[in-house]
């Protein structure tokens, strides 16, 4: 009987999952053969265009958007319905569309060039065509993502040659013309082919296709069991599974929903059986889950857009981005120590091998990531070194016991083209939104905006993007939150950000002599003031004094390139991790609702759990705003993590009331202090390392507080 019960509560499982997937027709009906072999098709023309291509790379975003629509049009159906017949008008109405796509890739390969020899006037079928892609990549986001990125786009193309001409104020905007709309929308570089579907079909496309490799090569369930094995016989352990297995899973997925889904189904009902609440456990894998896009050396979509919008290699991102995810995960692993201590949760055997014995069973599920990363570091592009290590990932499991035949190739292609489906549309859709920023100019204005009610403070602008990215996050996902942020605030955080570091300058009356002549063309008298120290106050005044046109040379004068470069990559990096909250923010969470459906707890309530125990994407982006550990030389960077680690225990600590045993109103007050002494940047080691002893002394305090109250009991 208990065997049907858990059989039935797999398949119970399983169903709710389904919900939050594609809802895909079956695999094995005639559409679903069609899928199978049609993603298989793709994947390797994606591969042929990422090795030894030579197409346009308008004409490839083209094919790429066409063959992911024709998929997304047989994976998702038009509506759905348990009647035949309307199964079958939705197949119809579907395979019309995912064909008009296939026309609308064709369409500008073929007439391109004719469009340029009437000097860019539009003709009738110019008109039907660029209209269609614009609806079709409309109607497939809202297939894949819901109805707010659609609505999203619409407001912005309609504000463009409608709306905007009614707006007083700095959000006025005179208009274009529609063909022009359409024309930079379809035919240009510029619209849903331009940048942001360049980096869809190359870095993210190969990527994500490695990633099916791993898994369908047993990776995936090699990164669990060495997980169970290293965490799992601590107390608690099967909370730290979840932690440990989500970090490693999403260094080669980059997929917050399916790191819930894979490690989830494993980690939720172990942590239920040591001891942990329902809804806990499942904010718990939610939360892990989240940081798996923020882990080395697959980081999702967000990275390579990162790369493209900094123009900092790829490598250097994974490489700083290391220790930052160790500090969200520890964190993570915080909130499971200390609700395993106050839930006396008990060690569970989860497998009796030692690690050992799992690592010496599955090593070589390791060598695709070295391969990765040793060509990487040799120089060479992402693209080519995902491709290369696909290939190592099929001879790399010729040393297991199941080998990586040509059915599971095929099998791992179809799959890298069916995960792809839904990145794809969504980022090819919001690359509408981008064009019209940089069309109207509107993400200058936002910037300016968001400088001006901020007043010039840097703390307050954090606030003001956070509270923009937890309202985003409601309606978007990931990426395009991430996309939408940075075209917008970018910009005005960074300037922010490099004023402050220059503000420290002139403090110090350490400006270079070449960013004093920048002062001389302003006002000579106050030159001589730079030669010494000043305070904030006088600084502040003396920088304000220069026109918004010169402070662009004076940071260039300033500032070395590579301290901006890491400022400009620190404000992307904030950004990229404040994104991250539409994972776990209600009312649209997908990572806490897949956990919610694994551990049958309340979506919302599981949300605002997961929402809670994921602080560490609002407190490690202070790090990154006031501190060197973007950037910082070697000491200083371990220097800020290792107190960052005792901090962010201690903000726990605060939140929680709880450590190895509960804490009273003044001993939680004092890991508030604690936390700030720890985190907040002062450029006093003396006050951290007080923070520090001070909260090693409550963590003392509070170990033998339980331990007494255990002898007593």
């Amino acid at each position: 009987m208990a065997t049907e019960a858990n059989v039935n509560d797999q398949e119970d499982i399983r169903e709710k999952l389904k919900g939050l997937e594609l809802t895909q027709r079956p695999e094995n009906s005639v559409t679903g053969k069609i899928i199978y072999w049609v993603g298989v098709a793709f994947a390797l023309a994606h591969i042929y265009f990422n090795t030894l291509g030579t197409w346009s790379e308008l004409y490839v975003a083209a094919v790429h958007f066409s063959g992911f629509a024709f998929l997304c049009a047989l994976m998702v159906p038009v509506f759905n319905s348990s009647n035949v017949a309307k199964q079958k008008v939705a197949l119809i109405l579907d395979l019309l569309l995912g064909v008009a796509a296939v026309a609308c890739a064709l369409y500008l390969i073929g007439f391109e060039d004719a469009l340029y020899d009437r000097g860019v006037k539009f003709v009738q079928w110019d008109w039907v065509f660029s209209i269609s892609a614009i609806f079709i990549a409309l109607e497939m986001a809202r297939r894949t993502t819901g109805w707010f990125i659609p609505s999203m786009i619409l407001v912005a193309l309609t504000y463009v040659f409608w709306w905007g001409q009614y707006i007083d104020g700095m959000f006025g905007f005179a208009g274009l013309s529609l063909e022009t709309l359409l024309y930079r929308s379809y035919f240009s570089s510029e619209g849903m082919f331009g940048q942001i579907a360049r980096i869809s079909w190359t870095y993210v496309f190969m990527f994500i296709l490695f990633g099916a490799f791993l898994v369908k090569s047993g990776a995936g369930d090699f990164i669990i069991d060495l997980s169970r094995c290293a965490a799992g016989r601590f107390v608690g352990g099967p909370g730290f599974v979840a932690v440990l297995g989500s970090g490693l899973m999403g260094s080669v997925s980059g997929s917050s929903v399916a790191n819930t889904v894979s490690t989830g189904v494993i980690t939720i009902p172990l942590m239920r059986k040591a001891g942990f609440p329902a809804r806990f456990s499942a904010g718990v894998e939610a939360a892990a889950s989240t940081g798996g896009q923020l882990m080395p050396p697959v980081m999702g979509a967000g990275a390579f857009i990162m790369a493209s919008y900094t123009q900092i290699s790829y490598l250097d991102i994974i490489a700083i981005a290391a220790l930052p995810a160790f500090l969200y995960f520890l964190s993570v692993g915080f909130f499971v120590r200390v609700e395993a201590k106050r839930s006396h949760a008990h060690a569970v055997e989860i497998d009796t091998r030692t690690l050992g014995e799992v690592f010496k069973g599955g090593w070589h599920f390791l060598l695709p990531l070295v391969v990765l990363v040793s060509l990487l570091v040799y120089g060479f592009t992402p693209t080519y070194a995902a491709g290369i290590s696909i290939i190592s990932v099929v001879v790399s499991s010729w040393l297991s016991k199941h080998p990586m035949g040509i059915k599971e190739i095929l099998d791992s292609l179809a799959q890298g083209s069916r995960n792809m489906a839904t990145t794809a549309m969504l980022l090819i859709s919001v690359g509408l939104v981008v064009n019209v920023v940089a069309m109207t100019g509107i993400g200058n204005t936002f910037s300016l905006m968001v400088t001006e009610w901020a007043g010039g403070s840097l703390l307050i602008t954090l606030v003001l993007i956070a509270l923009a990215s937890l309202i985003l996050g409601m309606g978007l996902p990931v990426t395009a939150a991430y996309i939408v942020l940075a075209t917008l605030s970018a910009p005005a955080l960074y300037g922010l950000m490099a004023e402050s570091r220059l503000l420290d300058l002139i403090v110090t009356g350490t400006l270079p002599d070449a960013a004093k002549t920048i002062f001389m063309l302003i006002d000579m008298d106050k030159v001589s003031l730079l030669s010494a120290p000043m305070s904030e106050v006088d600084a502040k005044a003396l920088l304000n004094s220069i026109p918004a046109d010169f402070k662009g040379q004076l940071l260039d004068q300033a500032l070395a390139p590579e301290a901006l470069a890491m400022i400009l990559l620190s404000a992307h990096m904030i950004i990229f991790w404040l994104s991250q909250d539409s994972n776990v923010t209600p009312p649209v969470c997908l990572t806490a609702f897949a956990a919610a459906a694994i551990a049958k707890t309340p979506p919302m309530a599981t949300g605002f759990t997961a929402w809670k125990i994921a602080k560490g994407l609002y407190v490690v982006p202070l790090l990154f705003a006031y501190t060197n550990f973007i950037g910082g030389t070697t000491a200083e960077v371990l220097s800020i993590f290792v107190f960052a680690v005792f901090g962010l225990y201690a903000f726990v600590g605060f939140m929680e009331g709880y450590l190895e045993g509960p804490l009273n109103i003044v001993m939680r007050a004092l890991c508030g202090v604690c936390a700030i002494a720890l985190l907040w940047p002062h450029d006093q080691m003396l006050v951290s390392l007080a923070g520090g002893a001070v909260f090693i002394m409550i963590f003392m305090f509070s170990r033998k507080a339980d331990k007494d109250a255990l002898q007593a009991v």
